[in-house]
């Protein structure tokens, strides 16, 4: 058995599908399954089981799999210590944020690791998405009450949602008191594609959950903030969104005895463990830690 043939499975497997794959390769759907299905014969075992959209590994597939990895990770390894030898830190990272808490919180912090590391590409999203890290994201941010165990999971804080709204607001239409009458109040909020908007309210051991009906919706944090700002209804935010208002008295909080959730409670960073990880993206991963730990100390 080559290295190529190895690095092929292991390419296909974590690719899912015998097109993707290819695509990664730079190799046609035809030569990827020839090469497979050579690879199997030269062993004499079937290694993956293929449908019409997926691949799935064998139980000999998937140790032969995780060998490959290891050693696929090992090159890996061994090719950037010798390119890196003498230079600059360098390498790509692609990193995923949530809309919000990346536009008001992270965004300095990603400047500053670029400032302080100028020969790494930092390709930055910020997107609300539910899915987990796809083949252009090293790292993901995600507020989620648990996270997937298919993945390593990192700690950045707790998550606190504040329902509020402007002093005006408040003078003309009063703040809501109870979870139905903020069901039943003009909404500003941010909502995920393909996921119904749900309220979770917690007090003490006491758990509800609402529904909710927005009337004012956006991933754009910074616009949902003027939202609240104009008098347009209760804002249904994370409580970073809003602090500075809050703290002048220009907006004004309600339902304090909750501890309100929409996505989750939690910030995790989130990265594959089977994935080689380069000095960038693990200098990466460690700078964002410390910010998230140095952040969480002063609430």
């Amino acid at each position: 058995m080559d290295l190529n043939a190895l690095t092929l499975l292991v390419e296909i497997i974590d690719s899912g599908n015998l097109s993707q794959a290819a695509r990664k390769l730079k190799m046609t759907r035809a030569n990827v399954s020839y090469h497979l299905n050579q690879l199997e014969k030269s062993l004499g075992v079937q290694l993956v089981q293929r449908t019409t959209r997926r691949v799935e590994p064998t139980e000999v597939g998937l140790r032969l799999y995780e060998h490959g990895r290891n050693i696929c990770n090992e090159l890996a390894a061994a090719q950037e210590t010798i390119i890196s030898l003498g230079e600059e830190l360098q390498g790509r990272v692609g990193i995923s944020v949530p809309s919000g808490y990346g536009q008001i919180v992270m965004s300095d912090w990603l400047i500053e690791f670029k400032r302080l590391y100028p020969g790494i590409v930092l390709d930055v999203l910020f997107e609300n998405r539910a899915d987990n890290l796809r083949d252009e994201v090293d790292i993901a941010i995600r507020v989620i009450q648990e996270p997937p165990l298919s993945v390593v999971a990192r700690s950045l804080g707790n998550v606190r949602y504040v329902a509020c709204a402007s002093r005006d607001y408040a003078a003309a239409h009063g703040l809501p008191r109870t979870l139905l009458e903020l069901r039943n109040t003009p909404l500003i909020t941010a909502g995920v594609m393909g996921r119904q908007l749900r309220l979770s309210a917690y007090q003490g051991l006491e758990r509800q959950e609402v529904t909710l009906e927005p009337t004012l919706i956006s991933e754009h944090f910074p616009f949902l903030r003027q939202g609240i700002m104009a008098g347009l209804g209760v804002g249904l935010v994370p409580d970073y969104v809003v602090h500075n208002e809050v703290a002048s008295g220009e907006v004004l909080t309600t339902l304090q005895e909750y501890r309100l959730s929409i996505f989750g409670t939690h910030l995790y960073l989130l990265y594959l463990p089977n994935r080689h990880q380069t000095k960038a993206v693990r200098t990466c991963i460690d700078f964002l830690l410390d910010k998230a730990r140095a952040r969480e100390a002063l609430q």
